[in-house]
């Protein structure tokens, strides 16, 4: 059985928006490692419409000695979208259409990881659909953005594991309740 597993840097007031405006100061290779183990144990990629727009306008012009170049090009990726009828960067594939079944067919034997994409975390969560939420939460409060919990909303989340980074930056593991 595979498992759908999700990882996004937050700030300390819940933003998740635009963490290349304030995360990297607190970048370092504990927290590479940390990414790159998240990346490393999953069969496919799990990508939102604006992630991916993100990445594919990025990732295939980025230099090839970095080795996030490879593994992000040559990995297989989905791509949730009600709006993209096709995708352009190699290896992806569009899910639209009954999302949910889809996702609950490739989940039975495929390792997904969800990288960034925070309006399609929020949903699997209400959907009951992650495994394993990964939040790299940073020592700074942002101020303002898109925040990962709809308010007023409850998602009940057990915690799985912590770890803290000489950075500040806190690894927290959730996974489901029940």
């Amino acid at each position: 059985m595979g498992s759908i597993n999700a990882g996004l840097f937050i700030a300390l007031d819940g933003v998740v928006e635009a963490p290349e405006t304030w995360h990297f100061e607190y970048f370092d290779d504990e927290m590479g490692a940390a990414v790159g183990a998240m990346m490393a144990g999953n069969d496919a990629m799990l990508l939102g419409r604006h992630t991916y727009d993100e990445f594919a306008a990025f990732w295939p012009a980025a230099d090839p000695a970095d080795p996030f170049t490879a593994q992000m090009n040559g990995a297989q990726k989905y791509v949730v979208s009600t709006t993209l009828d096709k995708a352009e960067w190699e290896n992806s594939t569009v899910i639209g259409g009954d999302v949910k079944a889809e996702l609950l067919k490739l989940k039975q034997d495929k390792q997904l990881g969800v990288t960034g994409s925070p309006t399609l975390v929020r949903w699997l969560l209400e959907q009951q659909l992650i495994d394993e939420l990964h939040l790299l939460v940073h020592p700074v409060a942002v101020g303002a953005g898109k925040i990962l919990f709809t308010p007023g909303e409850k998602i009940p989340l057990r915690l799985i594991e912590a770890t803290t980074f000489s950075t500040g930056v806190m690894h927290l593991v959730y996974g489901p309740v029940s």
